[in-house]
Order: structure tokens, then C-alpha cells, then sequence
């Protein structure tokens, strides 16, 4: 039988590194924001795209459907986007931050980095960027195959 060590499989490591630090993301957001971390992630992307189709925020995000969906309709309930018919094709819409998104927006980026900086606070800079660096380049291999 073939052997595999699990602790050191990279497919592994990289799942159980992602599932921790969504969990904490996911403990913090919700008690402090009142939102799930697809909702954080929808919120992001439209600050820095200023207005998106679901489809395309899903693509940016690698967020299915179903849970752009749902993100979107919980934001919209809040008052925190806004959503606008595409006029180039009336089965789509944009979505928007409205005012009260963006200033959430502005009051989560400070937890934002703060938690980024305690996950990281042990690396120096040059391993940060090796770090971002190799992601990008497994996330390039893993869409490409």
C-alpha cells in the first residue's frame, strides 16, 4: 500500500490552514459586524470595484452562486448595498455599496489588517511576500489543470 502522511500533504495543510483562519475570521465578523464571511468578502470586492454583477463577484470571490445569493440578499436587507438593473441585459443586475456599506466597510479594514498582522506576526517581511507569492503561484497551478 502506498503511504501518505497526511500532516505533511500539502493539499491538507493548505485546507486546514484555510479553514482556521476562516473560522476565526468567521467567530470575529459575525459577533463584531453582524456578518457571515461571505458577506465580508462581497463587501470587499465592491470596494474596490465599486459595483459588480453577481456573476462576476462570484467569480472574483471563487464564491458559487448560491452563496453570492444569499450574501447579497442579506446586505440588501441591511441597507448595506444597493441594487440597479443592467440596462445591456435586463436578467442581471449591479450591485453597490451604498453609504452605510462603505463606512462598515471603513470600520472593518482596521480588524481586517489587525487580524492579518496577528496571523503573520511571527514572519518577517520577506517571508510575507515568498508567502503571498506562493499561494498565487499554487492557486495559478490548481486553475490551470
Amino acid at each position: 500500500m502506498s503511504s501518505l502522511t497526511l500532516e505533511e500533504f500539502v493539499p491538507y495543510r493548505l485546507s486546514v490552514a484555510s479553514n482556521a483562519v476562516s473560522t476565526r475570521i468567521s467567530q470575529s465578523y459575525r459577533k463584531r459586524f453582524k456578518l457571515k464571511v461571505a458577506e465580508w468578502r462581497l463587501i470587499a470586492i465592491l470596494a474596490e470595484t465599486a459595483r459588480m454583477t453577481p456573476q462576476d463577484i462570484g467569480k472574483a470571490g471563487e464564491l458559487d452562486k448560491i452563496t453570492v445569493s444569499r450574501a447579497a440578499a442579506a446586505l440588501l436587507k441591511r441597507g448595506l448595498v444597493a441594487q440597479d438593473r443592467n440596462p445591456e441585459d435586463g436578467r442581471s443586475h449591479f450591485l453597490t455599496l451604498t453609504t452605510e456599506g462603505k463606512a462598515l466597510f471603513e470600520q472593518i479594514v482596521p480588524a481586517a489588517k489587525g487580524m492579518e498582522e496577528a496571523l503573520l506576526a511571527k514572519f518577517s517581511a520577506e517571508d510575507r511576500a515568498r508567502l503571498v507569492s506562493l499561494l498565487r503561484q499554487i492557486e495559478d497551478a490548481a486553475n490551470s489543470t
